[in-house]
This record gives C-alpha cells, sequence and structure tokens, in this order.
C-alpha cells in the first residue's frame, strides 16, 4: 500500500499566452498539468528510475539488516500506482543498474552468467515490465561479455548513441555497441476516450568518461563521442520519424560553458533543438531540488533550458514522473505542458526513516534466490580483525578503514615488483574512504565490528570493483596528488570558530590518503585544484611537512604508488594520473586483494598509523563538519574532536580544534 504523499506539484505552460494551467488530479492523488480538457488532449505520463545499482531488496548486504531507503521493489509500487492514475504511461531506466552492491558482484564473481541466464536485476525489471533502458558507466564494470550476457535477458529495448565499436565519419555512421535508439509507437487514450497513435523516440547516452574509467575492458573494443555533438547528429532525424524525442542521458546537471566531451551534460543537451524531456542520472541527486538551485538554465519547476527534466535520485529512492499534457498541432503531436516531480519511497523525519511504500512482492519474490545467495556469500569469514573499524571520521583525520586498504595494496605490489626494473623504489599506497556520508546519508559509513571478518565487511571497505594499477611518479607528483586531494576542505580563516570544513563538492571516493609519506594539511591556504583538477590557485599550496622516511621530500625521487584503475587512468583528474605513468595493471579487484591480504595475515590489526594531519592554526580556529550519529561511539578516538549538535538530514554535526 502507499501512504497518502501530500506533495506540490510545479507547473509551466509552454504555450504563450495560454491561461494559467489547471491540475487534474487523478485517484492515486497525483495531478495532471492541462490546458484545456477534451478530444485531442491526450495526458503521456513518463516514469524513471535511475542508478538503482543492482538494489531490488530493500536491504543493506553490508550491514546484513533491512534498509527502508533503497529498493527497486518499493519504487515498483509507486510504478503501479502511477500507472493506474495515468493509463498513457511510459517506464524508462536511467541506467546503472548491474553494478554497485554484493548482489552484482556475486553475480559477476562467484555465480557467473551462462547463456540464458536472466541476472536478477533484469528479472527485476522485466517484471515490473520497463519499457525501455539505457547503459550507465557502472554496466561496464565487469567487461563487454559479460554485458552482453545480462543484456540478453531484457525484454525491453536498451539504447545508448555515444558507445561505437565501429566510428564512421558522423554519430549516424558509427556502428553502435547496442542500438543508439528506438521508437515506440503507442495507442494512447485522450480526455474525451478517443484512440490516437503516438510514436515517440528514445535516445540514450553515457559519459563518454567510460573510456577512461574502464579502459581495461573498453580500450580496443569501443570508442565514445560526446553527448551533445552525439545528439546533435540524431535528433532531427528521429524529429522526421516521431512525434516526440525523450533523452536518456547517463549524465548528471552541470552548468558553465560547455568545451565538449562532458561528463555530466544534461543541461547542454537540452541545448539541442527537438528533445521534448529529459531524463538525467549519473550525479546520484534529485532534480529538481535545491542542489541544483543557482545554476543557470535549470529551473525549479523541472526544466532544464526550458525542456522539463527529471533525476531521480539512486538506489530506487525515487520515481522520476514527467507528465505532458500533448495536442495535434499540423498532424504532429506537441507538448503543451508539463509537471514534474520525484516520489519518494521514504521521508525521513529528524534522524528515523519512515517508509512510504510497502515492496512489491512480485518484484521481491522475482530475485529471491539470489537474494538468500547473496547474503550467504557476504557473510563467509576471510579472517580476523583486532578491533572495530568504522569510517566516521575518515575525512578529518587518518583512518584505519582507509589503512587496511592501503596495507593490502602495498603488500600486493611489493611482491609484484619483485625482478622488475621498479624493484627497490619505494613503495606508497594511494587509498580513498568511499563510504563517508555526504549524499549517501547518515547511514553511508563502514562499520565492521571486532572479530571474523566476512566478504562483506571487505566489500563495505571496497565498495567498488576497481583492479589494482601501479604508477611510477616523482615527488613533485606525489606532492601534487595530494594538493588535488587537499580540495576535500574549505579554507579556513585563523582565529575564527566553527567554520564549515568539507566542500560539499568534492566526493569522498577522490580524498585520496598516499601512505609511506608523512604531510600535514595547510587549510588557511586556498586549495590549489578545483573538484574537476583545474589548477585554480597556483601559488597556494596547502600540503605542508611532506617527508619520506623522515626526510623532506625529493622532488625528483622516483616512487611507485599502489592504487586502482580508476585513479591511474585519469579518474578525477589527479596530476600525473593520465594512463601513461602506468606500470603494472594487475588483474585482480583491489577488494580480492584486500581478502588475500586477510588470508595471509590471518588476523589484522586495524590501526592508523598517523601519516597525515592537519597544520594547526592560530588559537580559536575550530571547524564543523557532520557524520552519522553512530559516531558518537567513537569520538574519542579522534583527538580535538566533540559533538556540536544536530545536522541536518539526519546528520549529527562535530567540531575539530585547528588551534596549534
Amino acid at each position: 500500500m502507499i501512504k497518502r504523499i501530500e506533495r506540490a506539484f510545479s507547473r509551466r505552460s509552454l504555450l504563450k499566452g495560454a491561461a494559467a494551467s489547471s491540475l487534474v488530479i487523478g485517484a492515486g492523488g497525483l495531478p495532471f498539468p492541462s490546458l484545456a480538457q477534451g478530444a485531442g488532449v491526450v495526458r503521456l505520463r513518463l516514469l524513471e528510475t535511475t542508478d538503482v545499482h543492482v538494489f531490488v531488496h530493500p536491504y543493506d548486504y553490508y550491514r546484513d539488516r533491512p534498509d527502508d531507503t533503497v529498493g527497486l521493489a518499493r519504487a515498483a509500487t509507486l510504478i503501479r500506482s502511477a500507472r493506474e492514475d495515468a493509463p498513457n504511461a511510459i517506464l524508462v531506466d536511467n541506467g546503472d543498474f548491474l553494478q554497485g552492491n554484493p548482489m552484482g558482484d556475486y553475480m559477476a564473481y562467484e555465480r557467473g552468467l551462462e547463456d540464458g541466464d536472466i541476472h536478477p536485476i533484469v528479472k527485476a525489471m522485466n517484471t515490473i515490465g520497463f519499457d525501455v533502458g539505457t547503459l550507465g558507466n557502472h554496466e561496464f564494470n565487469y567487461g563487454l561479455s559479460f554485458l552482453d550476457k545480462a543484456l540478453a535477458g531484457a525484454n525491453f529495448p536498451i539504447v545508448s548513441a555515444n558507445i561505437a565499436t565501429r566510428e564512421g565519419a558522423s554519430p549516424r555512421d558509427d556502428a553502435t555497441l547496442v542500438p543508439p535508439y528506438t521508437i515506440l509507437e503507442r495507442l494512447v487514450t485522450d480526455d474525451a476516450g478517443e484512440s490516437h497513435t503516438v510514436r515517440i523516440a528514445f535516445i540514450g547516452f553515457v559519459p563518454p568518461q567510460i573510456m577512461t574509467w574502464d579502459r581495461g575492458h573498453l580500450e580496443g573494443n569501443v570508442t565514445t563521442r560526446d553527448i551533445v555533438d552525439t545528439a546533435a547528429a540524431y535528433v532531427p532525424m528521429l524529429r522526421e520519424q516521431a512525434d516526440l524525442v525523450i533523452a536518456l542521458s547517463h549524465s548528471g546537471i552541470a552548468g558553465g560553458q560547455r568545451n565538449g566531451g562532458e561528463e555530466n551534460a544534461s543541461l547542454h543537451l537540452a541545448g539541442i533543438e527537438g528533445i521534448d524531456a529529459i531524463f538525467t542520472g549519473h550525479q546520484h541527486r534529485v532534480f529538481p531540488g535545491p542542489t541544483y538551485d543557482g545554476i543557470e538554465g535549470a529551473s525549479g519547476d523541472g526544466a532544464l533550458r526550458g525542456i522539463p527534466a527529471a533525476m531521480a535520485g539512486f538506489w530506487g529512492s525515487h520515481l522520476g514522473q514527467i507528465d505532458l499534457t500533448l495536442a495535434q498541432d499540423g498532424g504532429r503531436w506537441r507538448v503543451l505542458d508539463y509537471a514534474v516531480d520525484n516520489l519518494p519511497i521514504y521521508e525521513r523525519v529528524e534522524r528515523e526513516v519512515h517508509p512510504l511504500v510497502e515492496s512489491d512482492e512480485a518484484v521481491m519474490a522475482s530475485v529471491a534466490a539470489e537474494h538468500e545467495a547473496t547474503i550467504a556469500y557476504v557473510n563467509r569469514a576471510v579472517g580476523q580483525i583486532s578491533a572495530p573499524v568504522n569510517s566516521y571520521f575518515a575525512l578529518v583525520a587518518d583512518d584505519p578503514s582507509v589503512q587496511i586498504v592501503s596495507q593490502a595494496q602495498t603488500w600486493y605490489i611489493e611482491q609484484m615488483m619483485q625482478g622488475t626494473e621498479w624493484a627497490g623504489l619505494p613503495i606508497l599506497s594511494a587509498a580513498a574512504p568511499f563510504k563517508a556520508g555526504g549524499r549517501g546519508g547518515p547511514d553511508y559509513y563502514t562499520v565492521v565490528p571486532a572479530g571474523p571478518i566476512a566478504i562483506r565487511n571487505v566489500a563495505d571497505l571496497y565498495l567498488y570493483p576497481n583492479t589494482i594499477r601501479a604508477v611510477a611518479i616523482d615527488g613533485a607528483t606525489v606532492r601534487e596528488w595530494l594538493e588535488m586531494s587537499a580540495g576535500m576542505f574549505n579554507q579556513v580563516a585563523p582565529g575564527q570558530a566553527d567554520q564549515p570544513l568539507l566542500n560539499p563538492s568534492f566526493p569522498s571516493y577522490n580524498f585520496d590518503v598516499i601512505d609511506g609519506v608523512t604531510y600535514e594539511i595547510d587549510l588557511s591556504q586556498p586549495a590549489r585544484y578545483d573538484a574537476d583538477g583545474n589548477l585554480v590557485n597556483p601559488g597556494a599550496h596547502r600540503i605542508v611537512n611532506l617527508r619520506h622516511d623522515g626526510q623532506p621530500i625529493d622532488p625528483g625521487q622516483r616512487f611507485v604508488v599502489a592504487t586502482n584503475n580508476y585513479r591511474a587512468s585519469g579518474g578525477g583528474n589527479f596530476p600525473g594520473n593520465d594512463g601513461s605513468t602506468i606500470i603494472f595493471e594487475g588483474p585482480d579487484t583491489n577488494r580480492d586483494i584486500i581478502v588475500r591480504y586477510i588470508v595471509d595475515q590471518g588476523t589484522i590489526n586495524p590501526s592508523a598509523d598517523g601519516n597525515w594531519s592537519f597544520a594547526p592554526l592560530a588559537e580559536g580556529t575550530s571547524v564543523v563538519f557532520e557524520t552519522s550519529p553512530g559516531a558518537v561511539e567513537y569520538a574519542d578516538t579522534v583527538a580535538g574532536v566533540e559533538p556540536a549538535g544536530e545536522g541536518a538530514d539526519g546528520f549529527a554535526l562535530y567540531r575539530l580544534s585547528l588551534a596549534g
């Protein structure tokens, strides 16, 4: 059953001089935009899921317990209600469905897919009855062969226009990995009960950066094109063949000037004439919403440059909804009006999560066997851990959850370098906290209790199926790498109290800590690089007292740095990491290396070595940051930290003294 959701819907008339729109309320209480009623006026509802990442059941496999904030099965209940309320409804998925939680890893690494097998996320999507989908960047994490087998089970078309197996003279001449678009011909009913045929084209796009992020799987097999250039080639043709053109853009929303090749290109995509609506994703956010306030061209009623658009969160947290009012003009259908919203599966009241829907039982049943097998898989013990580990303070102090990853990477690369030309060079290790709150919410932290450590705990420490890499760089580049990482923090004025510490535009997975050197971060300096890796303050240097073996680092000394394929190939745009410095490409995932390290050690002792800290500032200097309410149990483990009240959206607020 759906609990009643009282929501305000935004509307925008696309007819100049038209009377103000009215709202037609359906049985479910969800409104449709309307300029008029009667024959020839059609209400078309477009529904979106995005960034589901294999979350079908409302379950947290890392903590082995139910989770009311996730699950396609919960979104399926919203989908059913939305369809009942609007007979002319089409459901799309906007990508990143195949990877992202332990069920995805279980299917890829443990069980596998034989010809004819249907992947559980595809089973769930078939059960719900998706009409069309597109590919996200994480669809490529397990390789093209696995992807092909997974897509073969889908009962709906999956499209993407800017991934080519062979490039032609223009995007339309490319041989694409999957069909670039599909045209659905639908019989719809107007307000007077009369039937009409509407032809709707759906075209998909993925960030071209997949060639960097999954180079090992893709290089030599596919190429990518710019999203906007590809759309410009296809959309005029689609306008001739279809009444409506809908873009499935697995790409986020970002302002600024277009330079080409943007990862988050949906706002620029909206500038292509002929697109009637855009579904966006990739950023794990909600549009329309306050996150995008202040971006020119992104309006609060759910439009990008006047084109209706929606982004429906992540992990099944929301159902995106674009309601279009259509009328015929010269024999062709066109959009008269729209309303955009995202319907949540839960609400958070203070620190409590309250589910707004129950799970769809048919969807739950479709993957019940794989769900139980995943639970058994992730609870397998691989060793012992002598003390509890958490990531509650991983962004403000050297942290055991990151230390374990670095130790395992160093252990592995030391063995791989033996007998090579790189043997004897100092080995450093770069690792970042993946689960550190942020957009994931106040429960999105790593928590590993003392005692037996299982695969689910390792997956909690290292979320992504990255593979091991080693790069060879000099001491000057080590410093620049750390300067980029220090963009995690805002600039701090010495002597002032309770200044916000964390830069919300900087993702935690780009906050690399490099072990094997010691250093301090001087927050009185501005960030040298912005979140995109651009050098914005050439005279600024936050990294101070950088030392190796107790001595100031030699800018010309060579180092081997253990890292992952994402970072080594250019992910995050870190200095010195563009693929050209890679000296070793391992076949093993970083997560498997952690498992092997724990098995080798038997018992691991998770203690941070304190190799980095903030440089002390003037008396009275303090900063505040948000973390989980669960951090209270461990606050005394970090020097200078104390509770500072309630944060927003269920977070707890903490204070850190920076006074010398």
